[in-house]
């Protein structure tokens, strides 16, 4: 199963709005897969399609518990959407596609669920704290939001500035 590449903020394609999943295929099976091992050797604890340039509505989330061992247990989620969320929580965040940044970002503390399996079957998961996080965080890149735009304008503007900066010092050094 080959690495994906990646996609890095500020392209473009991280905006795109995912289109939902209707065929259940080898090539879905093998899309989750390779999505698996992109996230694992980011290192990432979710990765969602669009990250990856395919604007379909399917993401792979660690779920191992801490006594398990990173990667001992994923799970992949097609066409999820969230059907119950309650509690606030801040929690801090980073992203495989805005590098170098990590940042608190205010989500539910729990929530539920409802997607498909990669055979079409529907089931519901509910999750709270840590892995409530990661699946709100990663259902946002199927509509095209990224946790930068959950920050502050101040912190997105700085962000911004650095990131300027280094590709215009990188252009320099070419």
């Amino acid at each position: 199963m080959p690495l994906l590449s990646i996609l890095k903020y500020p392209d473009p394609e991280l905006r795109k709005i995912s289109e939902p999943i209707r065929s259940f295929d080898q090539n879905l099976a093998d899309l989750a897969a390779d999505l698996r091992e992109t996230m694992l050797a980011a290192p990432g604890v979710g990765l969602a399609a669009p990250q990856v340039g395919r604007p379909v509505r399917l993401i792979v989330v660690d779920w191992s518990d801490e006594d398990e061992g990173y990667g001992a247990s994923t799970l992949a989620l097609v066409n999820p959407r969230t059907i119950e969320a309650d509690g606030r929580l801040t929690y801090n965040e980073g992203c495989l596609s805005v590098t170098d940044l990590q940042s608190k970002v205010e989500r539910a503390e729990r929530v539920k669920v409802a997607a498909q399996d990669l055979e079409g079957q529907p089931f519901v998961v509910e999750a709270e704290g840590r892995r409530a996080v990661i699946l709100q965080h990663e259902m946002d890149h199927l509509d095209g939001v990224l946790f930068i735009d959950r920050l502050s304008r101040i912190k997105r503007e700085m962000y911004n500035k650095k990131l300027k900066k280094s590709q215009t010092d990188g252009e320099a050094k070419s």
